[in-house]
């Protein structure tokens, strides 16, 4: 009887799981539908049977430089997740290994500035990039996109890092190392899964950041996400070629996040089974 329940149990809950994912996944089935549409057909309704047409990805390629964003998405993305780690692993480490009193205040102040409105600090950002001739170019949304998901870098490589016995770091000491040498040969070595991990997420988030990077760049170091916002125009929205635009960035990314899913999953899970 037991055993029964446990079955019906099991099946409610994958059943339920399911129903879940597809709720999650359905607006993006329907944009990739969508992309495959003509702009009549677009406009005209709910319809989940796309006439197969690719003229909206023929015209993005053509007419809108598709490769531009694609290559400052890539840039932003890696060069940011790399300065990120570059600040985070050495404050993670101290936070971790040589805590203070205010270590728990300073990471809850770090973490409380992502709950923070990104609207209300728009002028003041947008008037600072602009005195440091930072508007529209790469090197100042590498630095913001940094700025914005740091908090988050370091809360996960703090966790990561107080899972690794301080004992080995000690040894380490004892043997004569460096403080460098104790971060980059023996701390990271040891947490490389959940480095890899903070390292995909930070990817993900970076690419997808949509609010700064449409109001701080015009052309030049445009991404993705700004590039999805010039579909909209007085005229109206372009569906067909918007969902193709969209198909098209959100392409690479879930790429990356399907063959890296283990990776991901084990650096979220590092530390919890003992």
């Amino acid at each position: 009887m037991a055993r029964a329940v446990s079955t019906q149990r099991k099946v409610v809950f994958t059943v339920a799981a399911w129903i879940v994912a597809l709720v999650i996944f359905f607006p993006i089935l329907y944009t990739i539908i969508t992309s495959f549409k003509s702009e009549t057909e677009a406009i005209a309704g709910f319809n989940m049977i796309p006439s197969f047409t690719t003229e909206s990805y023929a015209e993005v390629q053509s007419q809108y430089n598709y490769f531009k964003p694609f290559m400052n998405s890539v840039i932003l993305s890696i060069g940011s997740t790399l300065l990120a780690l570059l600040i985070a692993v050495p404050a993670a480490w101290s936070m971790a290994f040589s805590p203070t009193r205010r270590t728990k205040d300073i990471l809850m102040w770090m973490l409380s500035t992502k709950m923070m409105p990104a609207v209300a600090v728009l002028f003041p950002m947008y008037l600072i990039f602009r005195n440091l001739g930072l508007l529209d170019s790469r090197i100042g949304l590498t630095v913001m996109l940094t700025m914005i998901n740091l908090p988050i870098v370091v809360w996960m490589l703090y966790t990561y890092f107080r899972e690794i016995p301080a004992e080995i770091l000690e040894a380490a000491r004892m043997d004569g190392a460096s403080l460098w040498n104790e971060i980059i040969y023996v701390l990271t070595p040891m947490a490389v899964p959940g480095i890899a991990s903070t390292m995909l997420l930070n990817i993900i988030l970076a690419w997808n950041e949509a609010f700064w990077t449409i109001r701080l760049t015009a052309t030049n170091a445009a991404p993705l996400t700004a590039f999805i916002s010039s579909f909209s125009s007085p005229q109206g929205l372009f569906w067909a070629k918007l969902s193709a635009a969209s198909t098209l960035a959100i392409a690479p990314i879930l790429i990356m996040g399907w063959f890296s899913q283990k990776q991901l999953v084990r650096g979220l899970t590092f530390g919890a089974v003992k």
